[in-house]
This record gives C-alpha cells, sequence and structure tokens, in this order.
C-alpha cells in the first residue's frame, strides 16, 4: 500500500518535471483552455509510459518546489472529462492528499494515470487543440506529434523504485492515526475504525443528533493508510454509515429562499474494503433539485443582478445587501437548477469580485461551484 505523501515527496525530491510526472501550481476544469491543457497533459503522459503508472501533481510551485497546496476537490466524475475527449482514454484518479504545514482546507492534489498501453489522442476539438492530435513527453514539456509514434517503456524501473519507497508501515499508520485526533482535531469528536485488519479511517466533527441519526459538519474524513483525504467540507453536513467491510459517506447540502432553508442530500460515497488489501471507491449522485416559484425566483435573480452591478461599479453595501450577497452563490444555484439558464454564467462572473469583497461569499461561491460540477457530469 502506497503512502501518497511519501510518494509525492519522493516524486519532487527524485528530479525536476520529466517524462513520467508533471507539477502544477493548479489546474483549472471551469474553462475550455483548463480543460484543454489538463487533457494535453494526461495525454502525453499516458503516450510516454505505456507499462508504468505517472503522475500529476498539483498545489506545488514550479520553480521553487514549495508545497502551498490547493482546495480539496472532490469530482469523482473527472474520468467522464477524459473518456469524452481522449481515445484510449488512460483510468485517472485524482486524490486530495493532506500535509501537516498546509492550511485546513488545502490538500495537494495527486493525479494518478494508469497505464493502457495503448496510443491515446484526442478524441475531439478542444480549445486551440485539434481532434485527432496526439501528445507526448518532451523531458518536462507536453509535446504534440504529427507523426506515427513508437511506444517506449523507459520510466518502468525509475517509477517502481519510487513507489516502492513511499510503501506504507505500522509507524506511519499509528503517527498518521495520533496526528489526526490529537493536532489536526483536538477541537472536534474524533473517531477512528479499522477494517479487514489494515485499513484505517479517521473522521472528524461537530456532531448533532437528529430523530435517531447522527449528523456531522467540519467534517474532516482520511484513509490514514495512503494520507488520502476522503472528504472535507467546513459547511456542508454528512452522515457515516459503516460495517465490516464497508464505509459510506452521504453528503447533503443547505438550500433555501427566504430564510426557509433544508438540507437535500447530494452525493453518497461508498468505500469497499476487501480481503486482498485492496479497496474500492464508488460515488453516486443522488441529488434532487429544489424547485421553487418562478415569480419569486424572478424576483432574486434581478436583485442579484443588481448586487452584482454594485460590485463591479464599487458602491458600498448596506448591511441587508452584505447579508444577501452572502446566500447569492447559492441563490443563483437554484436559479440555474430551476431552468435560469443564463443563472450559471451569472454567477461565474461573480467571482473576482466575491473573493475581493468577502471571504464568506467566496468561500459560497466554491461551494455552489462544487455543486454544479458534480451535476453537470451526472
Amino acid at each position: 500500500m502506497i503512502n501518497k505523501r511519501l510518494l509525492i515527496k519522493n516524486l519532487l525530491a527524485h528530479n525536476d518535471e520529466s517524462s513520467f510526472y508533471d507539477k502544477k501550481r493548479k489546474i483549472d476544469l471551469g474553462t475550455k483552455e483548463g480543460k484543454a491543457k489538463f487533457l494535453k497533459h494526461i495525454c502525453a503522459l499516458s503516450n510516454s509510459n505505456p507499462k508504468n503508472n505517472s503522475y500529476i501533481v498539483i498545489g506545488v510551485e514550479d520553480e521553487t518546489n514549495e508545497i502551498n497546496g490547493v482546495d480539496f476537490f472532490d469530482d469523482s466524475k473527472i474520468q467522464n472529462l477524459v473518456n469524452a475527449y481522449l481515445t484510449n482514454a488512460p483510468l485517472i484518479i485524482y486524490e486530495n492528499v493532506a500535509f501537516p504545514h498546509l492550511p485546513t482546507d488545502k490538500v495537494v492534489g495527486l493525479v494518478t494515470i494508469r497505464p493502457n498501453g495503448k496510443i491515446t489522442s484526442l478524441r475531439k476539438n478542444i480549445w486551440k487543440y485539434w481532434g485527432g492530435s496526439i501528445f507526448l513527453r518532451d523531458g518536462s514539456i507536453s509535446m504534440p506529434k504529427d507523426f506515427d509514434i513508437v511506444i517506449e517503456d523507459v520510466n518502468s524501473e525509475i517509477v517502481q523504485a519510487i513507489e516502492n519507497k513511499a510503501k506504507n508501515n505500522i509507524e506511519l499508520t499509528l503517527d498518521g492515526v495520533i496526528d489526526f485526533i490529537n493536532h489536526r482535531h483536538p477541537d472536534l469528536e474524533s473517531h477512528y475504525k479499522v477494517f479487514k485488519e489494515l485499513f484505517v479511517v479517521c473522521w472528524a466533527g461537530i456532531t448533532k443528533h437528529l430523530k435517531g441519526n447522527t449528523y456531522y459538519s467540519r467534517v474532516d474524513i482520511e484513509l490514514i493508510n495512503e494520507q488520502v483525504r476522503l472528504f472535507y467540507s467546513a459547511l456542508d453536513e454528512v452522515s457515516i454509515a459503516f460495517n465490516d467491510s464497508e464505509f459510506k459517506i452521504t453528503e447533503f447540502v443547505h438550500l433555501g429562499l427566504n430564510n426557509q432553508y433544508r438540507y437535500y442530500p447530494l452525493e453518497e460515497t461508498v468505500i469497499t474494503f476487501k480481503e486482498n488489501g485492496s479497496h474500492q471507491i464508488d460515488t453516486k449522485l443522488i441529488f434532487e433539485p429544489p424547485r421553487f416559484n418562478k415569480k419569486t425566483l424572478h424576483h432574486i435573480y434581478n436583485a442579484n443582478n443588481a448586487l452584482v452591478e454594485k460590485l463591479r461599479k464599487n458602491i458600498p453595501l448596506i448591511p441587508s445587501e452584505e447579508k444577501d450577497l452572502r446566500n447569492l452563490p447559492a441563490t443563483y444555484l437554484i436559479c440555474y437548477l430551476n431552468d435560469f439558464s443564463e443563472a450559471k454564467t451569472k454567477l461565474f462572473e461573480t467571482k473576482p469580485f466575491l473573493k475581493q469583497h468577502s471571504e464568506i461569499a467566496y468561500q459560497a461561491f466554491k461551494d455552489a461551484q462544487r455543486i454544479l460540477r458534480k451535476v453537470k457530469y451526472n
């Protein structure tokens, strides 16, 4: 079993970017350009490594190798994006890896690209890249190749050695459990559970009991053996259930209008632990968007637009408008889910203003963006 934190450290220590790994300060899957660049690197790394895993490390400064982290990214449908745009798409896994020195809401993203032994190419046009294009790694650069290529295996031994150095052990697991409970979450109720005498899952949060069920907010859930954060949210609530072989997380989102809110089930994640020392993560969207009166939504939609215009013109907001601003991302989201097709565009246009004006409103924007991303790929 590979400790992903050790793996990242070994990749960064091995040498600069190479034909089997890339590093990024961040990725942007919200724009065509960002998606295109991400797909280009997936394609190039897959073609350059036909018999070994390749990796993209996200949240690292290119020049200095300084680990600054990125926001937790829980898009389980990222494979759908790769399948839609790549022929002979490799299997990819995106994991959020915890590092002790990072703030609670930051992780290092690790993209693992599994080999498929076939030539991967773009299935269709995206941004400035043409459908049918093939990319290979030329040192640290992903380059297009306009001629027939021969797949060569040149990295397997190097990558195998790096992965072997990142193997987990009992000391790392125990240190991880103690660190999670005593240092990272000393103010929260924490728990751990051992599965199949091998896997250790820790979780922490503020508990609330309602109608015989237990819910958690400010939730952090981590698979300690791999140092992989399975779930993190500062706002949403989750329920947790488990037996001897499964750990299930059900995420709820808080949505509503005019001070009438309720929790809606969003997504269900089941981690299944097997006797052979492997595990499988399956995620299913269970979200049923709430429906509201169209006349009320028209009023809220227009009020949101007027509020954004004030921000655009740097006009000060009165206290009631500050309150509306904190709810603006969620109300734009509700409008979009109720067939206001332009509300999504309006929401994304608010990003720079919310980021500059209010940390709370900007966090609400990121939460709305995450829900939209999940709904889109389902």
